[in-house]
C-alpha cells in the first residue's frame, strides 16, 4: 500500500483523479491522502474505486484519522 509515510499518488486511480493538479509520480504523506479524500470526496467514484484502493483508504480512515472519515 504505502512505503512507511509515503503514498504513491500513480498507484490509486480514484485518489490520481481527485488529485489531478498534482504529477503522477507525486508522492504524499498519508495524512496529505486522507486529507485528498475528505475534501474531494464528492468527486470519487466508488462504483469503480478498486478492492486496492478501498482497503488503502480503510487503511488511513484507520490509522491516520483514528477511525474517522471527515467528509
Amino acid at each position: 500500500m504505502t512505503n512507511g509515510d509515503a503514498v504513491v499518488l500513480s498507484r490509486y486511480p480514484q485518489l490520481r483523479f481527485i488529485a489531478s493538479q498534482l504529477t503522477e509520480t507525486t508522492i504524499l504523506t498519508e495524512a496529505e491522502a486522507l486529507a485528498l479524500y475528505e475534501r474531494n470526496w464528492r468527486f470519487l467514484d466508488l462504483e469503480t474505486m478498486d478492492d486496492e484502493e478501498r482497503r488503502f483508504l480503510d487503511s488511513l480512515v484507520r490509522g491516520v484519522g483514528k477511525g474517522v472519515l471527515n467528509i
